[in-house]
């Protein structure tokens, strides 16, 4: 094995991907954490995370490690892991931007043997044909001869205690015939997990991770359709499920908004690809025409409410922005997205989350506590986070004012 002291990681790019894995690494190298949010480099040298994830225990550094916004000192590293995010453009197109100017700076730093690990999630061909060729170019070194490239799809469950990156399994693939490369790789992931999955084909490793996020926003397009059917014939979607799922081979999801980093962005990424070698995909987008209407929903049945119960200037409170339940991350909210709707047509609508971290969405009108409750008209749950519900425990109110939608 490698002596450690040799490897110096950088992580670059500390989110919700890259800072778990800056975490593992420092436990067993002098590693370096870098991001050019000079707010994310502050608050994580004090301890503090902005996204709830870990405790000020938890980013206690070890081993002389140490965050930094300075690219400079990326010269010191010689084993880099890039973390940045991979969007969609307004035309649903992938958004390689970020990574693009990651890889123009890292090239001026590089050195003979250092080896670049990808986790963003990006399409087939991305690892090598776009972010191989910007290091050749920049660097004046070959790749998988001066400098070598690997790819390892990232498996970061925000708010999932169980799943954390330690336990599960990880997918590393390098395509290069350098015995000695490798073993410095699993090296140094088998100290972030010791559940490792080698592949020499990196372009399966990319779509890999692709298809494990189309398959789940296919899942729950598909009880979404379900429930929103079931509410146009006019039946009773809960009992229908319930009946359904006596069958040993049904497998049950819950509808849902579904938002974030992976699910509304990856099956564009693999349509964008499939599309470009000729092939035009019929289902993989399927779901996202589905799960993106979603909003529309909720607010045709918010609407129906306040019809119904001939509210003239209805109050309203919406519970939860996040993405999704029991975590800081706003990204892609289909919550936020409705809250936004709702206040162009009603006056009086309101938020509620305690994630939000003194945070401020811009047209949002956004209360601090639950203590006014009682003078809302109807109160809807976008996202069911525990700590709202330990505190809707503790309140007195009229719960006629809930309107069950999703949960």
């Amino acid at each position: 094995m490698q002596n450690k002291k040799k490897i110096i990681p950088c992580v670059i790019g500390l989110g919700y991907v890259g800072l778990p894995i800056f975490l593992e690494l420092q436990k067993q190298f002098k590693s370096i954490g870098y991001d050019k949010k000079i707010k994310r480099i502050k608050n994580l040298s004090k301890g503090i995370d902005d996204n709830l994830e870990y405790s000020k225990k938890n980013l206690v550094l070890k081993n002389a490690s140490f965050f930094t916004q300075k690219s400079t000192l990326l010269k010191k590293a010689n084993f880099f892991i890039i973390c940045v995010p991979t969007p969609i453009t307004k035309n649903k197109k992938p958004d390689l931007s970020l990574i693009k100017s990651v890889c123009i700076e890292l090239a001026k730093y590089l050195k003979k043997n250092d080896i670049i690990v990808l986790e963003s999630t990006v399409y087939p061909g991305v690892t090598e044909n776009f972010c191989g060729k910007i290091f050749e170019k920049y660097s004046k070194l070959k790749i998988n001869s001066d400098i070598h490239i690997a790819y390892s799809p990232e498996r970061i469950n925000p708010g999932d205690k169980k799943h954390t990156i330690d336990k599960v399994s990880k997918i590393v693939s390098y395509a290069g015939n350098n015995q000695k490369i490798k073993n410095r790789i699993l090296n140094v992931y088998k100290t972030v997990t010791k559940k490792i999955i080698f592949s020499r084909k990196i372009k399966e490793s990319e779509t890999a991770k692709l298809i494990e996020n189309i398959q789940r926003d296919l899942n729950i397009a598909l009880i979404n359709e379900i429930l929103v059917a079931c509410d146009k014939i006019g039946l009773d979607f809960n009992e229908t499920i319930k009946l359904a799922s006596t069958k040993w081979n049904f497998m049950k999801f819950s509808p849902g908004l579904v938002g974030g980093h992976c699910l509304p962005v990856d099956p564009y990424y693999f349509s964008h690809i499939s599309k470009e070698k000729k092939y035009n995909p019929k289902i993989i987008l399927s779901g996202r025409n589905v799960n993106e209407k979603m909003d529309d929903f909720i607010i045709k049945k918010i609407r129906q409410k306040i019809a119904k119960d001939q509210i003239n200037k209805p109050k309203i409170l919406l519970l939860g922005l996040s993405y999704k339940q029991d975590v800081a991350d706003f990204r892609n909210s289909l919550s936020i997205k409705i809250s936004k709707k709702l206040g162009d047509k009603y006056k009086n609508v309101f938020v509620f989350d305690p994630y939000l971290n003194n945070n401020k969405i811009e047209n949002l009108r956004i209360i601090n506590s639950l203590n006014s409750i009682n003078e809302f008209d109807i109160i809807v749950k976008l996202v069911k986070h525990k700590i709202v519900e330990k505190q809707l425990e503790k309140i007195k109110f009229n719960k006629n004012k809930f309107l069950k939608i999703l949960n």
